[in-house]
């Protein structure tokens, strides 16, 4: 099993176990335990993985870490847990903090075992980030994200290839969010510096006003034209794969006119398709889920088959999202959703309906 196998196994039974833990150690035992394993240390090998780590910090004596992974008998990672249900925005690290000071630990991670934030030391020598280069959730796992993370694991663990590595990923995140806050608000000096390559004239307070608004539209439209280049790609090439038997099994009153207008694919329909992906992941190839935009709604179907519909998202309302579930009869029935991990709720209905169309599948 490859390690992406592995960390997506992982996910897949998340789902089933977090609504039965309680506790942070019920939380170690379950999730914690089984993500180290994945990264190739044995967690009961104490020669690899060392629970309820110890080591002085200045006055204070005894305290500990919950997991130290070592290399050669020293540490290099430090792993601090908290319950599943805890927010880690909510909690600090701060024995995780101390311990990064005076171990040979570069690797600090912070985790409630859905989410995993790993911190280094790029700012300041020996002294733990208060960023984190690297953030995962099993929730929602990110492909590029597991080829990062495959870095730490036993077999690939090279120190300085994980910092250098590090550096990249901290900088290139905080450049994100950073383009993240002008997509949406667009600050006076972006708006000045994009404004002064197009446009020759005195940038007054009205005409910056003015060039704000075309700023905002134009970022709109070009982060819209990549994802739908992206899913017109994909799209083509599963159609192409599929030869002509897609013409026939699609109804001919559904077959799309040039006249039609286009659909415009947004980036949280997208992002709803690849949580339905992998909450079917366990139960059907993922390759066999295919999605179907339209003017009405966005569309996930099984083998690309208009006749076998899972599930449409209506995301195309400004004020309310809302899932739609379909029955044996293909009947669909709306479900509102305040956000897109609500949609998590329904994975055995969504399992179920998979089945209706195949019923090899278990």
């Amino acid at each position: 099993m490859s390690f992406s196998e592995k960390i997506q196994s992982l996910a897949s039974q998340l789902i089933k176990q977090v609504e039965h833990i309680q506790t942070e150690e019920a939380t170690k035992s379950a999730l914690v335990m089984p993500f180290i394993n994945a990264l190739g240390y044995n967690v009961f090998d104490p020669t690899e993985v060392v629970p309820e780590y110890t080591a002085d910090v200045g006055v204070k004596k005894g305290e500990k870490v919950d997991y130290a992974v070592l290399k050669d008998g020293m540490p290099i990672m430090l792993f601090e847990c908290k319950w599943c249900g805890s927010n880690l925005d909510d909690v600090h690290a701060s024995q995780l903090y101390r311990y990064f000071s005076v171990t040979d630990a570069r690797i600090g991670v912070l985790t409630n075992g859905i989410n995993y934030r790993f911190y280094s030391d790029l700012d300041a020598a020996n002294k733990m980030d208060s960023k984190p280069f690297l953030e995962l959730s099993l929730a929602s796992l990110n492909e590029p994200l597991i080829a990062e993370l495959e870095k730490l694991t036993k077999p690939s663990f090279d120190l300085e290839e994980v910092i250098s590595t590090a550096s990249d990923l901290k900088y290139t995140k905080e450049i994100k969010k950073i383009l993240a806050d002008e997509y949406a608000s667009p600050s006076d000096d972006f708006v000045r510096l994009l404004a002064s390559q197009v446009y020759s004239g005195k940038l007054t307070q009205s005409v910056r006003k003015q060039f704000a608004e075309t700023v905002k539209t134009a970022f709109n439209q070009f982060i819209t034209d990549k994802i739908n280049d992206r899913l017109k790609y994909a799209m083509e090439k599963e159609t192409a794969s599929a030869g002509t038997a897609q013409e026939e099994s699609q109804p001919a009153e559904e077959k799309p006119s040039e006249d039609k207008k286009t659909p415009v694919t947004t980036a949280e329909e997208m992002e709803g398709f690849h949580i339905v992906k992998a909450i079917l992941r366990e139960t059907v190839d993922p390759s066999r889920i295919a999605p179907r935009d339209t003017l009405s709604y966005f569309g996930i179907l099984l083998d690309d088959n208009n006749r076998q519909p899972i599930c449409r998202l209506y995301f195309n309302r400004e004020t309310r999202k809302y899932l739609a579930l379909i029955d044996e009869n293909k009947n669909e029935e709306k479900v509102l959703i305040e956000d897109l991990n609500d949609i998590y709720q329904y994975c055995d209905r969504l399992k179920e309906t998979v089945k209706i169309y195949d019923p090899s599948l278990k």
